[in-house]
């Protein structure tokens, strides 16, 4: 930086002495610098507002996503003077849910923390709703809220209009860790909280910061800068009781039908998970956040398993007597509504959170690191012995379900065309033109994007990945709109990746001002559109359960090559109706250095090769009383 600190003021109030402090932050090239270099005292007399800004720095946060009102306007002033400074990083939005979702993006894919910023009302409550996918998927992001002022002279514009005390902070708390800064000097308790919540190390999730309008610029005399809360960092750690570790060696020793569930929190474990897999010959099967934990080709890699599933998967999970768990939260879906594993006797599990690992009867809990904990069961089993040759026939037994698998996808893949009653012509059908955009995204070395819906579903039976963090899918909320925003988070990170979002016409109209936010902070990725006209997830299951889909589709046209057209910077092209056509839509897209956009037309109706099938149970709809049923009868 070449901006001189002016050290008459920089320990002043106003707009000089935040300049000054802002400038000499920058010259130091960090808050900590300019502490330790003397360029910054280490006292200061600081606005609420200023004095947020310098805490979420001193835990990595210097990036902010907002949209700015009448609750933000102290923040925001701090804010344009850090970065015109070169501190930090403002990036505006249109939409408070598409910014809620580009902050979990960028924090989920990219690891950088950062800070959505808003107003109070309607925008604060949209950003709290998109904040369900961060809540969902255990991804650390600050929200930051306006809120009503503190001296209770009357109805704030905005507030919830009820005679009881700081209701946003109320509901805020319902999603995550909240707290209300209805006095400037508890900042530093509430930046304790935050990074606890924001950067915890197993299950992070939302912290929600409520500024008042009136408390945003009082004064914090003299804040110590040194004893605001630096991020949170704890050690890796392991079992410290050998025996449990021993009883579990033995217990996978004595079993020859083992079936690994890897949740999300085990795709950080690749390396470890895959040595445990082959070293007890467990069949392995994923969930849709798990894709890439194992190689696709992997002969002990069965794929998803779960209400969707898959037929090898689901054969592992429905047939296995010991459950091994790693990183899992037995959410409905992974797990059938409980009733995915009929015939398991006991359970392993290792995850380092206290409900999750505890989850199912008959367990054997190995609390802690999974990375660590494999590491500690791996010394146990070399020393075990040979694992019973019976074991190898299980293997055999669900390689050949996945060579089924496989010979099934193929199939369906390539009924390639199907006619349709609503495009009244023969249009792609979804798992071919999925997996022509999913092959193409593996030869491009794009990270996939998956939104909610069919799409999703047909997605994660059809991705093969070789390794984690090619694919992420909001599985944890299905928040349509989340993948078309994710594909804005590339042009916030230091270090992007190339994204292609797939999503379905309802769940792009969710959120299409993206297109706008995307050309303006550069991201560089394509939107996939696959537009079968309606709900389709939910018409099939319409159909599945009662024979006729409901109110799941309008007969309202849309054409998104010429919406998306409209957008200064945005290239989008028609995918055409067959695989020619859409492999050239994707490559044209591909050339543009910018954001793109593909149109494809895919079948919606009742022929099976229309979809990939669904495998297990779940408890909804008329299924409910025979789930539950089986449930009541399960011991696990």
């Amino acid at each position: 930086m070449n901006q001189t600190i002016n050290t008459s003021v920089i320990g002043q109030l106003g707009s000089e002495g935040q300049q000054a402090r802002a400038t000499a932050i920058a010259s130091a090239g960090g808050l900590q610098a300019a502490l330790d270099s003397g360029l910054l005292p280490k006292q200061v007399s600081v606005s609420l507002s200023e004095g947020l800004v310098l805490g979420l720095l001193r835990q990595g946060v210097r990036k902010y996503l907002a949209i700015f009102g009448h609750g933000s306007t102290d923040l925001g002033e701090v804010l344009r003077v850090y970065t015109d400074a070169g501190v930090t990083q403002v990036f505006n939005f249109r939409n408070e849910v598409e910014m809620a979702h580009a902050g979990t993006a960028l924090a989920w894919v990219y690891r950088e923390s950062c800070a959505v910023v808003t107003s109070i009302g309607p925008g604060a409550l949209q950003a709290l709703a998109g904040s369900l996918a961060a809540a969902s998927n255990g991804v650390g992001v600050y929200h930051i809220y306006g809120d009503e002022t503190t001296h209770g002279e009357g109805y704030n514009m905005q507030q919830v209009p009820k005679p009881q005390q700081h209701l946003f902070g109320q509901m805020t708390a319902l999603m995550g860790q909240s707290y209300v800064l209805h006095t400037p000097e508890a900042l530093r308790d509430a930046l304790r909280r935050g990074t606890q919540c924001v950067h915890h190390p197993i299950k992070a999730g939302p912290f929600f910061l409520l500024l008042p309008l009136n408390t945003q610029p009082q004064v914090i005399h003299e804040l110590n800068l040194g004893a605001l809360p630096e991020r949170l960092k704890l050690p890796r750690t392991g079992v410290a009781d050998d025996a449990a570790i021993a009883q579990v060696a033995a217990l996978m020793r004595s079993h020859s039908r083992i079936v690994m569930k890897v949740g999300g929190g085990g795709r950080a474990f690749s390396a470890e998970v895959r040595a445990l897999a082959e070293a007890s010959g467990a069949a392995v099967v994923l969930s849709p956040g798990s894709t890439g934990v194992l190689p696709d080709a992997h002969p002990q890699n069965m794929h998803v398993g779960g209400s969707k599933g898959s037929i090898s998967g689901n054969h592992a999970m429905e047939h296995g007597e010991l459950l091994l768990v790693v990183g899992s939260r037995a959410v409905c879906q992974a797990d059938c509504s409980g009733v995915g594993y009929p015939k398991v006797q006991a359970v392993i599990n290792i995850n380092a959170d206290l409900a999750d690992v505890a989850h199912y009867n008959a367990t054997l809990a190995l609390p802690g690191d999974i990375g660590v904990v494999i590491g500690q069961l791996l010394r146990a089993l070399s020393v075990a012995g040979t694992p019973s040759d019976a074991r190898q026939a299980w293997l055999d037994e669900c390689a050949g379900m996945k060579a089924q698998w496989k010979r099934f996808l193929a199939s369906r893949q390539l009924a390639q065309r199907l006619a349709d009653d609503v495009w009244q012509r023969p249009v792609l059908s979804q798992p071919a033109a999925i997996k022509t955009v999913c092959d193409f995204a593996k030869a491009n070395s794009a990270v996939k994007f998956f939104d909610a819906g069919d799409v999703q579903a047909n997605g994660f039976q059809t991705v093969e990945d070789d390794q984690p963090f090619d694919t992420y899918t909001e599985t944890g909320a299905s928040y349509m709109g989340f993948a078309t925003c994710a594909v804005i988070a590339a042009g916030l990170a230091d270090k992007p990746r190339y994204g292609i979002a797939f999503t379905g016409d309802g769940s792009f109209m969710m959120n299409p001002q993206a297109l706008i936010s995307a050309v303006e902070h550069g991201a560089k990725g394509m939107i996939v559109i696959f537009d079968n006209r309606r709900m389709a997830a939910i018409s099939s299951l319409q159909q599945a359960q009662y024979g006729i889909d409901f109110r799941t589709n309008d007969g309202v046209a849309v054409d998104y090559v010429q919406l998306a057209s409209s957008v200064s910077g945005v290239k989008a092209v028609w995918g055409g109706d067959t695989l020619e056509s859409l492999q050239a839509a994707l490559k044209a897209a591909r050339a543009h250095d910018g954001l793109s956009l593909v149109h494809v037309p895919v079948y919606a109706g009742t022929a099976d090769e229309g979809g990939l099938g669904a495998y297990g149970s779940w408890n909804v709809g008329n299924w409910c009383a025979d789930v539950q049923r089986r449930y009541a009868n399960s011991t696990i």
